[in-house]
């Protein structure tokens, strides 16, 4: 056999293998370089929106879920509570939340999308403490007529059924309504903005 003779077939043969190794080498660098371009469950959970199932939440419940690190409250509010935050405007500080601690979607008198949900960041616009939700009415030790609210151990700053700081108390503002929308009747997501309807 002729040295100088060139076997085609296994040159072929041989290209093919070389190029099919060298194609899983590219693809198997590929894959962890675009895994490491994607967010850490870290990162996520710094950050992403947290979707909430709203369907077993029933009236005077509350609701407590974590975004971006900090508790976020989702209360579904009896009818009796809604109609006696307008009775509260005298005793609280903003009462129409002119100070912009929620989405312009929520600056109502119920700080809300939805009338009998309210979403609030549960922490206290004094010092960072959590305020305790307090859904009794009528007398308790710290009110003589309590209609429903969240109370702040800490250093006594109360808020009504809306996340409105009352008169008179440590806490300078109305508690944060969070960005957030109704990915269906059952369905809440927290941490993207309402679209709103031009």
């Amino acid at each position: 056999m002729d040295h100088k003779q060139v076997d085609h077939k296994r040159r072929r043969l041989l290209t093919i293998a070389t190029s099919g190794v060298g194609l899983a080498g590219v693809v198997g660098l590929a894959i962890p370089f675009a895994g490491s371009m994607s967010p850490s469950e870290k990162a996520k959970a710094a950050g992403a929106p947290v979707e909430v199932d709203i369907s077993k939440l029933e009236s005077g419940q509350q609701l407590v879920v974590k975004w971006r690190g900090k508790p976020v409250w989702v209360i579904h509010r009896s009818r009796q509570s809604l109609e006696m935050l307008a009775d509260l405007n005298d005793r609280l500080l903003d009462p129409d939340s002119k100070n912009r601690q929620q989405p312009d979607y929520a600056q109502n008198i119920y700080r809300s999308i939805k009338q009998e949900v309210l979403v609030l960041v549960g922490i206290c616009t004094h010092l960072g403490c959590s305020p305790k939700y307090q859904p009794e009415i009528g007398v308790v030790s710290f009110d003589d007529d309590w209609k429903g609210g969240f109370l702040c151990a800490c250093h006594g700053s109360k808020f009504d059924l809306a996340g409105r700081v009352y008169s008179g108390v440590p806490a300078p503002s109305n508690l944060v309504v969070p960005p957030h929308q109704y990915l269906s009747d059952k369905v809440l997501l927290i941490g993207v903005d309402a679209k709103v309807a031009s």
